[in-house]
């Protein structure tokens, strides 16, 4: 509720869709061509990637709306299925017995500590990627390839930088709502179940997995 606050927060929805859409392409083209087998390199990655999940699971939860808060019931009940120690897991995590303001004082908490950490992680990521170099479309040393980063790539990454922006700001300008759901919009109440719980458009594939395994604990 600030001068602007409108954009801030429609950039800042819409900025995180922007931002899967980058890792996703990223992962991608790892996968195609090869890179798992730098391992170090891979593996902090992963973390990186589970990291920004739960970043984002827990900023969605903060708007405080519907789907926020049978989002983060129905997720965080899935550690009930972990045997003896589940219940306890689950209303610790809570803070109560259902979702509450300490879940949410506490997802704030980490939703703001969580991309620090990210980032330093991103560093290491640099880190190991330095020590073996990337690789390229040929699949041979890219030595003899080599050349100037200025202007070159530089030219390159900001093309790119600049159709991210051009696209973030069509969705941010236009269409804001385009990719959320208009359940969020309304309060959460913890005695009036949605008729459809799901989770942003980067989170479907996870989900899909998730909603295929039959469970009747």
């Amino acid at each position: 509720d600030v001068n602007y606050g409108w954009i801030i927060r429609y950039m800042h929805a819409n900025g995180a869709s922007m931002f899967f859409i980058c890792l996703f392409m990223h992962i991608g083209r790892g996968l195609y061509y090869g890179s798992y087998t730098f391992l170090e390199t891979w593996n902090i990655g992963v973390i990186l990637l589970l990291a920004t999940m739960a970043t984002a699971f827990m900023g969605y939860v903060l708007p405080w709306g519907q789907m926020s808060f049978w989002g983060a019931t129905v997720i965080t009940n899935l550690l009930s299925a972990i045997p003896y120690i589940g219940t306890n897991l689950v209303e610790w995590i809570w803070g109560g017995f259902s979702v509450d303001k300490a879940t949410l004082t506490r997802f704030f908490a980490f939703h703001f500590i969580l991309p620090f950490i990210i980032t330093a992680l991103a560093m290491v990521h640099l880190l190991f990627l330095h020590e073996t170099g990337s690789n390229n479309p040929t699949g041979i040393p890219s030595d003899t390839d080599k050349i100037p980063f200025h202007p070159y790539y530089t030219i390159k990454d900001i093309l790119g930088a600049m159709l991210l922006i051009l696209v973030l700001m069509l969705l941010v300008l236009f269409t804001p709502d385009l990719l959320g759901d208009p359940d969020n919009y309304i309060p959460a109440n913890p005695l009036n179940t949605p008729p459809h719980i799901k989770p942003e458009w980067y989170f479907l594939f996870a989900y899909a997995i998730l909603r295929s395994i039959p469970n009747k604990l």
